[in-house]
């Protein structure tokens, strides 16, 4: 069902690409403006859908795909024209690229979709993800307007959070196949 927070998601995804558009041909401000506004969307979509009380089964994937898409190719962007190191790309990229193929792997072994709910540990690193790439985009456009130690800290942290999250992921579908696998009883 299409309604106000589904059509503020698509609104999201549409960003994408004019961000990006920016961000390769150094319009680094346009591009923070994109950002930022793709951001407020996806606060006003959850608002709306709670305060409406319009949640859709469309909108419970659809959000989390649109913040996907915007982070993963953020990150791939900023590494490759060096507004952020290639190696914090690969961490967020990976990260996110295992989460999704162990949900497809899990739903493949035991046909059953598993619920993944973020975590404290996934809400931060997703937060830190997105004030670094907010920082590095107005590191682009004017390197005078932060200090590159406080980038550095955040890219830092970013990376910790990241990893520590990727982790705790892993585990938890882990054991929740785990409770899911028949019992195999020994040999007597």
């Amino acid at each position: 069902m299409l309604n106000l927070p589904n059509c503020l998601t698509l609104f999201r995804i549409v960003t994408i690409p004019i961000f990006l558009e920016f961000l390769a041909y150094h319009y680094y401000w346009q591009a923070l403006l994109v950002f930022v506004i793709g951001g407020f969307t996806d606060f006003l979509d959850g608002f709306f859908a709670r305060r409406m009380n319009q949640q859709t089964a469309l909108g419970a994937y659809l959000d989390p795909v649109a913040d996907k898409l915007l982070v993963i190719t953020s990150y791939v962007m900023l590494g490759l024209i060096g507004g952020i190191p290639v190696w914090l790309a690969v961490i967020v990229v990976v990260r996110d690229v295992l989460i999704v193929t162990g949900c497809a792997i899990i739903y493949f072994l035991v046909e059953e979709r598993l619920q993944v709910r973020p975590s404290l540990i996934g809400k931060w690193s997703t937060m830190l993800q997105l004030f670094t790439l907010g920082m590095a985009l107005l590191t682009l456009h004017d390197p005078r307007l932060l200090s590159d130690w406080v980038l550095q800290i955040f890219i830092g942290a970013t990376a910790i959070a990241t990893v520590v999250s990727g982790f705790q992921y892993l585990y938890r579908g882990l054991v929740w196949l785990q409770s899911r696998a028949p019992s195999i009883t020994p040999p007597s």
